[in-house]
């Protein structure tokens, strides 16, 4: 498993007094937490509570209405993170193999560790397929490859574990599990657990 570890930065997250809304509609207010390193946190909540909302927030894709995202022990946050979102994000016509040596050069990763990590993620068989042809759940395993190719120790996953099947979910269990263990920070909107017992359980609501 390719997981770089101990982390020699542990970085933290600290949500301080947040308030957050979607368009005009209010989310929750004065959500406050800490999800420390080593920590795995779980967020909780129907659909439409903001699970996705405040991922994306800590992402740094907008601004809350009210409160601090705090990052502990890094100077540059943005370079200490994934972000995995509900969508796989990939190229029906590129290859596997192409998808994760791509994000190895974007994301600096090692790409002559494409090969462990496509063995990782269980799709050696599929390397050479185009993105197109793959099943969702192959789909979301090459997704899941960018947290490994690239390491970083803050990982914010909505709802990884879609379309995984009862193996592919204990995968992942195992790589957010090592994760922690060597010092990373995960965030995870789920509606089902990932088997971790995590640090924390966040329940999100409308106000």
């Amino acid at each position: 498993m390719n997981l770089a570890g101990p982390f020699q930065d542990k970085p933290g997250v600290r949500i301080e007094a947040l308030s957050l809304q979607r368009g005009s509609r209010r989310l929750f207010d004065d959500l406050s937490f800490t999800a420390p390193p080593g920590a795995y946190v779980e967020l909780r909540g129907a659909n439409g509570a903001g699970k996705t909302t405040l991922l994306r927030a800590i992402a740094g894709y907008m601004q809350p209405r009210q409160g601090r995202i705090v990052f502990e022990n890094t100077d540059e946050p943005a370079l200490s993170l994934h972000y995995l979102g509900h969508l796989n994000g990939l190229k029906g016509a590129a290859s596997v193999r192409a998808h994760v040596r791509y994000w190895a050069g974007l994301l600096g990763g090692a790409a002559m560790l494409t090969d462990e990590v496509l063995e990782d993620v269980g799709l050696t068989r599929q390397a050479e397929l185009p993105a197109r042809v793959l099943s969702q759940g192959q789909g979301r395993r090459l997704a899941l490859a960018r947290l490994l190719i690239a390491p970083r120790p803050i990982w914010l996953l909505d709802e990884p574990a879609a379309a995984l099947d009862a193996d592919a979910r204990r995968m992942l269990g195992q790589f957010v599990e090592a994760h922690c263990e060597a010092g990373g920070v995960a965030l995870a909107a789920v509606h089902e657990p990932l088997g971790p017992t995590p640090a924390q359980s966040i329940s999100l609501g409308a106000v």
